[in-house]
């Protein structure tokens, strides 16, 4: 490769910082989709009571973020390709 063909450390940056939004609004996705799946429901008799249901949803999101980080359903490289798309010319990030 020929310097003049190389991404800038900008473009580089930029595809990054797109790469973690959308990776991030994935795992809002997820978090809303294990929500309504009931996780993290209070259990009947031996629950956490209020406790539990307070910090519930930092559970949620964490799982959702973890499965991020272990590929998710696709929707972040599809949310970046799009985010990509409304930016400058970025250089094509992964395989």
């Amino acid at each position: 490769m020929t310097p003049a063909s190389q991404p800038s450390p900008t473009h580089n940056a930029e595809a990054v910082a797109l790469r973690k939004v959308a990776q991030e609004l994935e795992a809002s996705f997820l978090a809303e989709m294990l929500k309504h799946a009931g996780f993290g429901e209070e259990r009947s008799a031996f629950g956490g009571g209020v406790g539990e249901a307070q910090f519930a949803s930092f559970l949620r999101a964490e799982h959702a973020r973890a499965l991020v980080e272990r590929g998710g359903i696709g929707l972040s490289q599809s949310l970046f390709e799009a985010l990509a798309a409304r930016a400058s010319p970025l250089p094509e990030v992964g395989p």
